[in-house]
C-alpha cells in the first residue's frame, strides 16, 4: 500500500519534469512579484532574478536526475 502511494511522487518521464518545473516556475514568479512590491528597486529585483535562476538551478537538476535514473534501470539485466 505505501508502495503505491510511493510511486506518486517518483517523476518517472520527462512530460512530469517539465510539469513539475512549470509549476516550480509559476510560484517562483508570484513570489518574485511579491518582493518587487515589497522591496521597491534593485533589492526587489535582483531577489526576483534569484527566485527565476532557482527555478533554473532546479529545472536542469531534475532533468539530470531523471536521465541518469533512465540510464541506471536501462543498464539493469533483466
Amino acid at each position: 500500500m505505501w508502495k503505491k502511494i510511493g510511486r506518486l511522487f517518483v517523476i518517472k518521464t520527462r512530460l512530469e519534469a517539465c510539469l513539475i518545473i512549470y509549476a516550480l516556475g509559476v510560484g517562483a514568479m508570484a513570489r518574485g512579484a511579491a518582493y518587487l512590491h515589497e522591496y521597491p528597486g534593485v533589492g526587489g529585483k535582483l531577489l526576483l532574478v534569484a527566485c527565476s535562476g532557482s527555478v533554473f538551478l532546479a529545472g536542469a537538476k531534475i532533468f539530470d536526475c531523471l536521465r541518469y535514473e533512465q540510464a541506471a534501470t536501462a543498464k539493469l539485466p533483466g
